[in-house]
This record gives structure tokens, C-alpha cells and sequence, in this order.
């Protein structure tokens, strides 16, 4: 090799970085990377600890609440709701083929047909916006669009079927339809705009998909694959069915009362009165410790026989579940299922477990009468703060309805409440730490944006053109 070969070899090399530029790139790895993130991780939980006021009353509280909520969401919601779904994402992973989700929900699916049943799904899925999540995460790494995925995201706890009976019963007739008419609405506008402004992603997503070779040929007929996953759904919905609200109480003195159950704890039942009784008016709220009632009646119904009966109807799919995979899948399969179930419960319950306990704590520090005092009327401000709390603030299945009940006795206006109920069931802290993981904080970002621009706005027409 001749010199001037050797100079051109020695000369494409890169200069040799000086010693502070590689100080501060192992600084940068430490502090940012997948370690600092964990280390950081540990200097908060150090400073919370070190410096959480343990003797003031009102954070004493604040904890005992954090951990009440989060004992509400483990018996309420964890075995019924939480944990199906994520056996359901765990097999939209496994036996669904990504040519089939991509047909149905993808970017090039017929966009009326993906957006009407992303937009419609929560009227049977008696879930919270943390109890969506598995699905919701099952469906997108399958490689649905962006845009029927987070219609789904939205409208999965946005329009329980039985909430917005609930709101309608409670709050008023008027506020209910505003409600529903809003979520399914607004299921699409958020898909949409979510899709439009990520439009350069999920074209190079159907780019991606247009490269991969020719999908396997189906290891069952289809037809055995949705009567599974038929069932899947089955369960979930019989599992987390919800008692009827409407009942008698009857007290151990023997006297007996009319009232809507709002919410029950571990500790104590809370009403809403529907008639006057000793110095309580009709709609006030009760509460009532469980050692009080004696029993509550309710009216016969179709509802009520399922609620009475769900366990064995939910018990009886399962077991039809059981023979179909004994009957239609392999041991593989099987594992396989497993396993991706198990990888989505190590992603999903640490953030939702967490969340659940930070709103808790956070929500019992800030007065519910201060929270009133800043939507007290049908201005932008107040809308716009309503929702900005509900997009923070955790609302269990069909809790948000008391919860706004509350503060419209505070001094609420109809717009903020109707704003509120909008944002509240779709997001939530936990929903966002989770969701960040799923789709990565941009379009986090610009979804939880969206969803309170629009619930504000809804607020605004609603409380100064409707009232």
C-alpha cells in the first residue's frame, strides 16, 4: 500500500473524541437512558418519603385515601374487568392475524366501518379508562390504525351503556343525552384528527405492512376464531356486569327508604335519596355505614336476574371457553397466549397500580369545595378547568356520576358538568402513564390535548346555548 493509500485510510477515520465529550455522553446514558430512568425513579420515591409531612391530618388522610382507592380498584375492578382484558389483549397477540386486524382496523380498512365500531364499543364494555388499556394496546401493536384505536380508546369508557342511564337518572335527562351524544361524536373527531396529524406515520406504517411476506394460512377456520373471542367478550361483559342501582333500603330500626346506590366501599354504602326522608330532601346524598342496612330490595327485572346470577353465567362461558381450547388450540398456542397475557400485565398493572394511588392521594388534598369554586359558571376558564381535572382525575366504572353530582351541589355549572363527564372516563393519570408506553408520549400528548379541547368546548355550547 503506497502512501498516499495509507494517508486516505488514516484520514476517513474519525477524530478522537476529546475526554469531557465522553464524560458527558456516559453522563447523558446514566441519566437518560434506561438506567437513569430507574434511578430517578428511586430519588423520588427517597424524596417523597423524606420529605412527605406524615404529621399534618389532611396527608394522613390523603394516604389512607390513596390506599382506599386503590383497594376499591383491586375488588372492583381488578378480578372482573383488568385481568380479562388483559387475557383478551394477550390473544388479539396471538390468534389474530395481523392482516385481519389490519383488514378490519387498519389504516386502508374502510374508514365508515372501522370508526362505527370503534366508535360504538363501549356500550357493552363496562370499563374504566384504565380497564381499556389491554385491549386497547392489544390491537394497536397488532398494527390497527391510529385512528380507530384511540376511538376505541375513547369510546370504551366513554359511553358505558349503563353510566349514561346512570347520568341520565342523577343528573338529569338532558345532561345524559349530551352525554352520549358527545362521546360517540367525539369518538370520531378524536380518531380523525389523530389520524390526520399522524398521517406521515401511519403511512409508512402501511408501507411496513405492504413489505412483509404473504401471511400463513390460518391455523382454524375463522369461524372458530370469533366464537373464541366471542366468548372472550362474553365473560368480560357477564363478569363486570353492574347491579341495578334502584333500591329499598331497609335500615336495622326498621325503617325503610328510597334511593339510587352511587358507589359502595369497603366500609360504607353512599345514596342518592329519591324522596324526602326525616330532615334529608329528595336527591341529597347519604351515607350510610354497611353495619346500618340491614338489606336492600330491588325491583324485579332482567337486569337484576343477570347481576343475581353473573358468576354462574360467567362461569358457564368459561368453561365453554376451556373446552375450545382444549378442542381447537395447541399446547404452543396456549403457552404462547400465556405469555404475551403475562408481558402485558408486567407493562400495564405496575403503571396502573401506581396512578391509581397517586390520584388518590392527590385528590384527597385538594378540597372538593375548592374544585367548585373555579367552575361556578358556563365561562371558557371554568370549562376548560373541568376539563383539565377530568382528564387528570380517576373515575372508577360509573363513579364519575356521584362525583359530579357533588360538586353541581357545590355550585357547578351544567356546562363544566357535561365537560367533566366527557373527559373524566376516557383519561385519567394512570390511562396517560400507560398509554405513553403504548403509542409514546407525542401522540399521548396530542391525544389527551385533543380530548380537552374538545370536552371544553362541548361544556361551553352546552352550558350557555342548551341552558
Amino acid at each position: 500500500m503506497d502512501r498516499t493509500s495509507v494517508k486516505g485510510v488514516v484520514g476517513d477515520a474519525p477524530p478522537p473524541e476529546s475526554y469531557w465529550i465522553t464524560v458527558w455522553k456516559n453522563c447523558q446514558g446514566l441519566l437518560f437512558g434506561r438506567e437513569g430512568k430507574i434511578f430517578w425513579l428511586f430519588v423520588g420515591i427517597f424524596l417523597f418519603a423524606y420529605f412527605l409531612p406524615l404529621g399534618k391530618p389532611r396527608v394522613q388522610e390523603a394516604v389512607l385515601e390513596s390506599f382506599l382507592m386503590l383497594q376499591a380498584y383491586a375488588r372492583n375492578h381488578t378480578l372482573t374487568c383488568v385481568i380479562p382484558a388483559l387475557f383478551i389483549a394477550g390473544a388479539i397477540i396471538t390468534f389474530l392475524s395481523q392482516a385481519s386486524v389490519m383488514r378490519y382496523l387498519g389504516p386502508t380498512a374502510n374508514k365508515f366501518m372501522a370508526y362505527s365500531v370503534a366508535s360504538v364499543s363501549g356500550t357493552i364494555l363496562a370499563v374504566c379508562s384504565c380497564s381499556v388499556l389491554p385491549m386497547f394496546a392489544g390491537i394497536y401493536t397488532m398494527g390497527a390504525g391510529l385512528g380507530p384505536a384511540t376511538a376505541f380508546l375513547y369510546s370504551g369508557p366513554g359511553i358505558n351503556i349503563l353510566a349514561i342511564f346512570l347520568t341520565a337518572r342523577v343528573l338529569g335527562f338532558d345532561l345524559g343525552l349530551a352525554r352520549v351524544i358527545g362521546a360517540v361524536g367525539f369518538a370520531f373527531i378524536v380518531g380523525l384528527f389523530m389520524a390526520f396529524v399522524f398521517r406521515k406515520e401511519e403511512k409508512e406504517k402501511v408501507e411496513a405492512v405492504m413489505q412483509l411476506p404473504p401471511p400463513e394460512a390460518p391455523r382454524r377456520p375463522f369461524w372458530q376464531t370469533s366464537v373464541f373471542f366471542f366468548s372472550l367478550v362474553v365473560f368480560l361483559i357477564f363478569a363486570a356486569w353492574v347491579t341495578p342501582r334502584d333500591v329499598t333500603i331497609h335500615l336495622q330500626d326498621g325503617q325503610q327508604v328510597q334511593a339510587v346506590v352511587l358507589e359502595e366501599r369497603s366500609h360504607d354504602l353512599i345514596f342518592q335519596l329519591a324522596q324526602e326522608w326525616g330532615d334529608k330532601k329528595k336527591d341529597d346524598q347519604l351515607i350510610l355505614l354497611k353495619e346500618q342496612v340491614q338489606r336492600l330490595e330491588r325491583e324485579p327485572s332482567l337486569a337484576l336476574a343477570v347481576a343475581q346470577n353473573k358468576f354462574y353465567l360467567a362461569g358457564a362461558v368459561l368453561l365453554l371457553i376451556l373446552v375450545m381450547l382444549w378442542r381447537w388450540f395447541n399446547r404452543e398456542e396456549i403457552n404462547e397466549w400465556l405469555h404475551h397475557t403475562w408481558e402485558f400485565t408486567k407493562l400495564l398493572a405496575p403503571l396502573l397500580y401506581g396512578g391509581v394511588l397517586a390520584v388518590g392521594f392527590v385528590s384527597a388534598l385538594i378540597p372538593a369545595q375548592y374544585v367548585a369554586s373555579l367552575v361556578g359558571d358556563n365561562s371558557l376558564s371554568s370549562n376548560f378547568i373541568a376539563a383539565i381535572i377530568g382528564a387528570f382525575w380517576y373515575f372508577a366504572t360509573l363513579t364519575e356520576v356521584p362525583i359530579t353530582q357533588a360538586l353541581v351541589k357545590m355550585g357547578m355549572a351544567p356546562g363544566p358538568s357535561l365537560a367533566l363527564l366527557l373527559a373524566g372516563p376516557a383519561l385519567s393519570l394512570p390511562n396517560m402513564i400507560v398509554i405513553g408506553r403504548v403509542m409514546g408520549w407525542k401522540k399521548t400528548g396530542v391525544f389527551v390535548i385533543v380530548i380537552v379541547i374538545i370536552s371544553t368546548l362541548a361544556g361551553l355550547f352546552y352550558g350557555n346555548v342548551v341552558q
